[in-house]
Parts: structure tokens; C-alpha cells; sequence
């Protein structure tokens, strides 16, 4: 059998390109070229879109001059895609509507004698075969040629409907049971934030009185609190560029090298992180990490938070990480990681972002401006004290309310394989 994950299968199997009309991947038209873009009417997606499920809305739009002058073709409705590289590589989308994708995604238009979600439901079957498939460096990815040769089983219309209709009444239900504890994980993110936010702005009593200090993201606070600037107590240190660094300098064992990924509730997961030479590692000093740093993730995904605990001896960070180190002793660092996960700091950074580029970033020198709430030392153990013990309760449930989300995409991951390889008899 061609293919590992149908070699228990009950059923033939065949090429995916001799059940196509059409298979290809898309294209991007010149970003820089206004004409391309500019009052758009034809949809377009970007690889990030297909997430495992229907996919009902547009990423952009683009003009009939941009379609034209790129490789972007037109997929049609009731198509199935998969993402071919980066995070979301062997990530499959149901595609309900006419649009065109990016060149990460690669299309499947199936014949008439075929069913469409069938083979939707037979690439995420397949996952982790794409992923096997992979090739390249730091942007791994699959090629045309893997996506087109891709083996799913060989079965009549009739028995492909029977399955999908099974599939899609049992994958409905868990998607809207995952659906309602994302929802539920939203608001207890939402009631964290405001909870910090609250005791950082007023501190831990209730009735204190408030005076007003005119900042745009944050208007008042307790009136024994001070205002604080990270300049003023705090050094900011980031990896300037890469400075020549490439994945080919990543070695088996060494000093560990902190991305943006090793971040996980508030903490680095040393096991993720990967290792670079001695020679690396010395060439900046400025961003050699110590227990109890505060490290803030400046591209990509910004803004997530980690307190460096049971530091190696020897670590240094990637371009997309700013070190946070206390140059005075007014202000926690402890705290300041509070101040950071609330909307006083989330209101000034989209304040501050105001006519940038649409790519998010938090800038070093920009950040170095950021002003604060600060009370007294005792004032600040204090709430450190009493968020760590409220935070850590919400955190639990946020963790059991996820870990219950993977349960369910497993049970639906096999519940999949099982009916579109006949191990599951569906009547």
C-alpha cells in the first residue's frame, strides 16, 4: 500500500489527481501594485483560512488585473483545499463559495462522479501522512507534485455520500461542542483581563478613590498610585535582526536559543527550544537571559508574556523576543508582567499602532515610552500576591476547558479515519 495510513484500509485506494477535474495551487498578485487590490471584488484566501473545516469568508479581495497577472486561478464552490506550507501545512478547508487562494494553498476541483467533502473528509484523515511528506528548511512545506499523488480510498458515489452524510451530522455536533467551550475559554480570558486591569488601575481596595491622569489608555487610577515609564526602571534589549543567524546554525546540544513558539502559560518550555553554538551565544551579551527576566514577544504574535524560571546557564533569544530587565528596584517585574496583560497596556499598544503597517510589532524605542500605573513596592507584592492566586484558578479552568478541546479534535480525528478506510461500518 502506497500509503501508511491506508494500509489497514478495508477499501482500494487511488491517486487524488484521477478524481480531479482540476488540481493546482494559487498565486499572490504584487502586493505593492495598488490595481491588483484596490476595490477587489473577487475573494481571495490565504493558507491561514483552512483550519480543518468549511471555509465561508475571504481573507482579501482582489481586481480581474490582479488575477490576470498572477498565477491565482479561480477555484470554484464546493472544492476542497489543503495548506502546503508553515504552521498550517496539511491543514484542509471545504471551500462553500468562488474564490482564489495564495500559492500555499493547492486546490482540488473534483469530477462530477465524485463527492467533494468525501475527500475533505479523507485529507484530514490523512494529516499526518502530508506532514511526513514535508521538505525544506525553516519554512517546510509540501510541493504540487506530493499534493496531486496523495492516495484516498476508491469508492462509488453512493458509498461516499452514505459516509458523508454520517460524518457530517457526528462532526457538526462536536464542532459545535468545541465551538461552545472556545466561547467559553473567550470569556474567561476576557474576565482574567479585566481583572487584572481592574487591580492594577485600583489596586486591592475597592473603594478607593481615583484621580484622573489623562492618558488615552488609561484615564484613572488609585490616587496613591504614581504613574511609572519603562525607561525609567526597566532595560530593553532585543537580537538586532538576526545579525547573520539562520537555522543552519541550530546544533544538537549548546546554548539554548528562546523563539516565539517556547512560550507557554507565562512560561518557557525548555523542552521546544533549540540550541546554537558557544560562538553564537557570546557574539551578544545584551540578550543573555537570567532567572526571573521578562521576556515579551515582539513580532508575529504580540504580546505574549513569560517570566524566565529554571534558567540553563547559558541562553539567548531570536529577533522576534524583547528582554525586559529591572534597572531600578521601584517597580516588580513581577507586576509589570500584569501590567502587560492588560488593557492598559493592550489600549496604548493599538493606540500606538495608529497609522503603521498592517504587520504588528511592538517597537523597542516606542515601547520604552510606555507609561503605566505604579504604586508603592508593598503596594505592588501585594497585588502580585493576590492575582497570582486568582489567575492560577482561572488558569486551571482554562487549561481543563482546553484540554477537553483536544479530547474532542482526537475523538473527531479518529472518528474520521475510522469511517473513510471502513473501519467504522456507517449505515
Amino acid at each position: 500500500m502506497p500509503n501508511t495510513w491506508l494500509s489497514n484500509s478495508l477499501w482500494p485506494a487511488i491517486r487524488i489527481k484521477y478524481i480531479c477535474s482540476e488540481c493546482f495551487s494559487g498565486g499572490t498578485p504584487d502586493t505593492t501594485n495598488s490595481s491588483y487590490w484596490n476595490n477587489g471584488t473577487i475573494p481571495w484566501i490565504a493558507s491561514g483560512e483552512l483550519q480543518n473545516c468549511d471555509v465561508n469568508n475571504a481573507t482579501n479581495y482582489i481586481t480581474i488585473k490582479g488575477l490576470s497577472n498572477s498565477s491565482a486561478r479561480i477555484i470554484r464552490k464546493n472544492s476542497v483545499a489543503v495548506a502546503m506550507t508553515g504552521a498550517t501545512c496539511a491543514n484542509v478547508g471545504y471551500i462553500n463559495f468562488e474564490t482564489s487562494a495564495n500559492q500555499s494553498v493547492y486546490a482540488y476541483v473534483m469530477k462530477s462522479n465524485q463527492n467533494a467533502r468525501f475527500a475533505y473528509y479523507s485529507l484530514i484523515a490523512m494529516r499526518d501522512e502530508i506532514l511526513s511528506k514535508q521538505n525544506g528548511g525553516a519554512q517546510a512545506g509540501i510541493n504540487g507534485a506530493v499534493c496531486k499523488n496523495l492516495y484516498i480510498p476508491k469508492l462509488d458515489l453512493q458509498k461516499q455520500e452514505q459516509i458523508v452524510d454520517y460524518l457530517d451530522k457526528k462532526v457538526g455536533i462536536i464542532d459545535k461542542m468545541i465551538a461552545n467551550i472556545n466561547q467559553q475559554i473567550e470569556e474567561l480570558k476576557q474576565c482574567k483581563m479585566n481583572l487584572i486591569t481592574e487591580t492594577v488601575t485600583k489596586g486591592l481596595n475597592k473603594n478607593a478613590k481615583l484621580k484622573t491622569i489623562g492618558l488615552k489608555w488609561c484615564n484613572n487610577i488609585a490616587e496613591d498610585f504614581g504613574i511609572g515609564i519603562i525607561r525609567a526602571d526597566f532595560t530593553l534589549r532585543g537580537r538586532i535582526g538576526w545579525q547573520g543567524l539562520t537555522t543552519n546554525d541550530y546544533v544538537e546540544e549548546g546554548p539554548y536559543l528562546i523563539t516565539g513558539t517556547d512560550f507557554e502559560n507565562e512560561q518557557i518550555n525548555w523542552g521546544t527550544c533549540v540550541h546554537v553554538t558557544d560562538k553564537r551565544y557570546d557574539e551578544d551579551a545584551n540578550i543573555h537571559v537570567r532567572e526571573n527576566d521578562l521576556l515579551i514577544t515582539k513580532d508575529g504574535t504580540v504580546g505574549k508574556l513569560a517570566i524566565v524560571k529554571n534558567c540553563p546557564q547559558k541562553v539567548s533569544l531570536n529577533s522576534g523576543i524583547m528582554l525586559i530587565k529591572p534597572r531600578t528596584n521601584r517597580c516588580l517585574t513581577s507586576y509589570l508582567k500584569y501590567v502587560l496583560s492588560s488593557s492598559v497596556f493592550w489600549d496604548w499598544y493599538y493606540f500606538s499602532q495608529r497609522g503603521k503597517a498592517t504587520i504588528q510589532h511592538l517597537y523597542q524605542e516606542q515601547f520604552s515610552y510606555f507609561k503605566y500605573p505604579l504604586p508603592d513596592i508593598i503596594i505592588q507584592q501585594h497585588i502580585v500576591a493576590y492575582l497570582d492566586k486568582k489567575c492560577d484558578t482561572i488558569n486551571r479552568l482554562l487549561q481543563n476547558k482546553r484540554q477537553k478541546i483536544e479530547e474532542l479534535k482526537e475523538y473527531k480525528k479518529s472518528l474520521i479515519y475510522e469511517c473513510v478506510t471502513g473501519k467504522k461500518e456507517v449505515l
